[in-house]
């Protein structure tokens, strides 16, 4: 049966629920405070770049709308999903004042608009969130509206496919009719479906990031040792992932995670730990380790280059990862800096996150041509594993350089095949051919 359905924040997880929902069937109201996206998405042009989201946006136009106005929303839905940002803030812990202002509203709008709702959050929000929402609810007058958490676990990039063939959905509830009817809205999806408290529900989503994380801590650890002891870690890796115990995913070594979820997830569950009197030395070690990782890129143009005071750096993609334009937590910011800090000229190159790295990346020259951007170089870092760069003629990248130095951030590449182009390549954790 065909829902009304609200969502509150049309960023990427908002966008991407709420376009698949329509998909669904369903008829969907997106609500977000930013005019200019409301305006892109009236459109049918999504803000944000995410892999067949406009495709599925204008095939179901008819039953996906963006507004401004809360109440509009409100008055066009029965269940709300919650999709604002949850930022870090200096202390590690999450920023909830996105979240705590849409109870503001729905308190000065009043509770006859919103009696009988259902608020699904999707946020990524602290155990105990869930709980401090629904006490707030009743106390100014809300105690009709009902509260569920609903985690989401979509990869940028590969969002749509993530919501439609997912491999669990969680539902945690206060109140059982509650949860039965988000649960309902995914039944067409055949997907396990784990029904728990709301505080459970919270924490499978800290928890799973934060194991995520650890195990691309714990490979570019091994990475790093392979690089001591002459042992290749792609090899290791593969070794590793065949353990059924173990599985490949997430044994890629690399210059370190980022994004909008994991380095704020991980910060945000060990503060959380740290406020409830448990010090979760792990992820202490986790978080630093992903710090230090993006910094052994500097050491390893240093051995190759000397000081980098002048030198000319490109650096090969600039978004977190392939498939979006998302900046948040790169790696490519913080090798930036560290690069500059050093006296090196940087340039940069990305298919799609220029627009987004520009006011991120003042000090960097940004270019949309790959060529171009390596022309002249003395070094050449992959931070990114786009197609359009892996893709690149070395021989070609070997002939328009300065330099030679080739660092792979994500061994994305055949070290042979680069060797034999003429580069001095430099992965992580890799043998590199004589």
């Amino acid at each position: 049966m065909a829902e009304r359905i609200g969502v509150i924040g049309a960023g990427y997880v908002g966008l991407v629920t709420g376009a698949c929902l329509a998909s669904l069937g369903h008829q969907v109201t997106l609500r977000d405070i930013d005019p200019a996206k409301v305006d892109m998405i009236r459109a049918g042009e999504p803000p944000i770049h995410e892999h067949g989201l406009k495709e599925l946006m204008l095939e179901c136009a008819d039953r996906l709308h963006a507004t401004l106005d809360l109440r509009e929303m409100l008055e066009a839905s029965e269940i709300v999903f919650i999709a604002v940002d949850t930022p870090p803030t200096p202390s590690g812990d999450a920023d909830l004042s996105r979240v705590m202002s849409v109870v503001d509203e729905l308190e000065q709008i009043g509770p006859e608009a919103s009696a009988g709702h259902v608020l699904v959050m999707k946020s990524t929000v602290p155990v105990g969130t869930g709980e401090r929402v629904r006490a707030e609810l009743d106390k100014r007058g809300l105690s009709d509206v009902g509260y569920c958490s609903n985690p989401e676990f979509l990869k940028e990039g590969v969002a749509i496919a993530d919501f439609l063939r997912p491999d669990r959905v969680v539902v945690g509830d206060f109140r059982p009719a509650d949860g039965d009817m988000v649960a309902a809205l995914y039944a067409p999806l055949g997907a396990p479906l784990l029904r728990t408290s709301v505080p459970t529900a919270e924490m499978i989503k800290y928890a799973s990031n934060a194991f995520l994380a650890t195990k691309i801590s714990f490979i570019n650890e091994i990475a790093n040792v392979c690089e001591e002891v002459g042992a290749d870690v792609t090899e290791v890796a593969e070794g590793m992932g065949l353990d059924a115990r173990i599985g490949p995913r997430f044994l890629s070594a690399g210059v370190g995670f980022g994004g909008s979820c994991f380095p704020k997830d991980v910060s945000a569950l060990k503060q959380l730990a740290g406020n409830s009197g448990y010090h979760f030395q792990l992820l202490t070690s986790v978080i630093e380790v992903n710090e230090l990782q993006k910094r052994r890129v500097v050491g390893k143009l240093k051995r190759h280059l000397g000081e980098l005071e002048g030198r000319e750096i490109a650096l090969m993609g600039l978004a977190f990862k392939p498939g979006t334009d998302d900046m948040r937590e790169a790696s490519s910011v913080v090798l930036a800096g560290r690069l500059l800090a050093e006296g090196a000229r940087v340039r940069a190159y990305d298919p799609v996150a220029l627009r987004a790295a520009s006011s991120r990346l003042s000090a960097v020259a940004l270019h949309d041509d790959p060529m171009a951007c390596i022309t002249g170089a003395d070094a050449v870092v992959i931070v990114t594993e786009w197609p359009e760069v892996v893709g690149l003629d070395w021989a070609k990248v070997s002939q328009a350089m300065r330099g030679d130095v080739l660092v792979d951030g994500r061994n994305a590449l055949d070290p042979v095949a680069v060797v034999a182009a003429g580069l001095a390549y430099e992965g992580i954790g890799r043998v590199v051919p004589s």
